[in-house]
């Protein structure tokens, strides 16, 4: 019986497991969060660029409860894979658990919160320590990112000079390339088009957007980078997206 029932699994789509799991199935919720503990220590290490315990460190707990909380959020019509999904969330857990541990450090003993202050002229040489170190160690982490980003753009021959060279200069004009970028992110014909090809399917575009085949042509690398971008699980470039009105 259990190992029909391991096989009844492996037969149904991920997609399929993480809908029953979220319409209640707990057995299902639990072989899920099992299965994909590997995948789920994976993801956390790539934030902390070091190799995570499952057992020992604390941010895989918090990657664990990302995945769990990703199981819930999920839905098939946003346009992405679940396990893309995921991986999104728990990166972004993680920074956050990096981030709010930075704002408030443990004491390890009330010495050396003594020692700190003495060699301190005032709280606020303390507080301007603890800022420096925020900035230098998400700085760090944004470079990571970015080197990142910059080797998926060489497997579509693309650089960052083309990037600045395709941009829109014009707000509009950039808003308007956002939205064909979502739309074919969004439709998975389209995605597949730019993610497996490495071109836009301008034919295909056409007819589904308010935008010139001449216009479409002149942002194909700027659409295509977005696409990119909206793919993966870059959290501070789309944090900057969104910062900037994206």
């Amino acid at each position: 019986m259990i190992r029909r029932l391991v096989n009844n699994k492996q037969d149904t789509s991920l997609d399929d497991q993480v809908a029953s799991a979220k319409d209640g199935d707990d057995e299902t919720r639990n072989a899920i969060l099992k299965q994909y503990q590997p995948f789920i220590a994976k993801s956390v290490s790539e934030v902390c660029k070091r190799y995570i315990d499952p057992l020992k460190d604390d941010e895989f707990s918090i990657g664990l409860l990302a995945f769990n909380e990703a199981i819930q959020a999920y839905s098939c019509e946003k346009g992405s894979s679940f396990l893309s999904f995921a991986r999104l969330v728990i990166k972004r857990k993680v920074i956050d658990h990096i981030r709010n541990e930075q704002k408030h450090p443990v004491v390890t003993s009330l010495d050396e919160e003594v020692y700190e202050e003495e060699q301190m002229e005032n709280p606020s040489e303390v507080a301007a320590a603890k800022d420096r170190y925020q900035l230098d160690t998400e700085s760090w982490y944004r470079k990571q990112e970015i080197a990142e980003f910059h080797a998926e753009l060489k497997k579509y021959k693309l650089t960052f000079d083309d990037l600045i060279e395709a941009s829109p200069k014009h707000r509009d004009a950039r808003e308007s390339a956002v939205e064909v970028a979502r739309l074919v992110f969004q439709d998975p014909y389209l995605r597949e088009k730019v993610l497996e090809k490495g071109r836009l399917p301008i034919k295909d575009l056409v007819d589904k957007v308010e935008v010139s085949k001449k216009t479409l042509e002149r942002n194909r690398k700027f659409i295509i980078a977005l696409v990119l971008i909206f793919n993966g699980d870059y959290v501070y470039l789309n944090d900057y997206l969104k910062g900037v009105g994206v």
